[in-house]
């Protein structure tokens, strides 16, 4: 595994249509542009690739949960996502973002049972994509229901991948669609 560089986005909403947003909601975005090794060529055993994805599962993870400056136990949401670079598959965004990556997240924040949403897509060089986010104890809070851009003006080149993890310390400001409140998450099957 070759890492080229490690990025970080941090944001944080303190005012939403001249509202305050109190406390302030902040997103970090931690990403990593990696060699593919496989692009160019169809390889039948992507198995490189998942080790790598659980390796940088936990370093993403504890750069973004450092990036919030908070316990990893106080994020609320989380979203995965990669960009796979013209002489690649999404094969190879997969292999990185499903088999493994999960679980060292999971650790870094304590727990997080429900499904971690994802996106890939192949494309070049300042390619934007779209993290979706969701809570991580419940998927089915609508005030988490979200998604936050990312981009590297240089990355990812034919032959990398760009791999990005999501975390916030909140869901969307000012929610008020119903559903499934924070405060009542009862987080035991990663649903409600």
């Amino acid at each position: 595994m070759i890492i080229r560089k490690y990025l970080s986005l941090v944001e944080e909403v303190a005012l939403e249509q001249g509202r305050e947003v109190t406390p302030p909601i902040r997103r970090a975005v931690a990403a990593c542009v990696l060699q593919n090794p496989f692009a160019g060529r169809y390889v039948e055993d992507l198995a490189p690739l998942i080790e790598a994805g659980e390796a940088l599962g936990a370093e993403l993870a504890a750069r973004a949960v450092a990036a919030l400056g908070i316990p990893g136990e106080a994020v609320h949401s989380f979203g995965k996502a990669a960009v796979v670079g013209e002489g690649g598959e999404l094969e190879h965004a997969a292999a990185l973002l499903h088999p493994k990556m999960g679980a060292p997240v999971r650790a870094a924040l304590g727990k997080g049972p429900a499904l971690i949403p994802s996106a890939k897509k192949r494309g070049g060089m300042g390619t934007a994509i779209d993290i979706p986010l969701g809570h991580k104890d419940a998927a089915f809070v609508r005030s988490h229901f979200d998604a936050i851009e990312f981009r590297c003006t240089d990355a990812p080149m034919a032959g990398e991948i760009l791999l990005c993890l999501a975390l916030t310390t909140g869901g969307r400001p000012l929610p008020r669609i119903g559903g499934l409140e924070v405060k009542n998450i009862v987080g035991m099957d990663g649903l409600r």
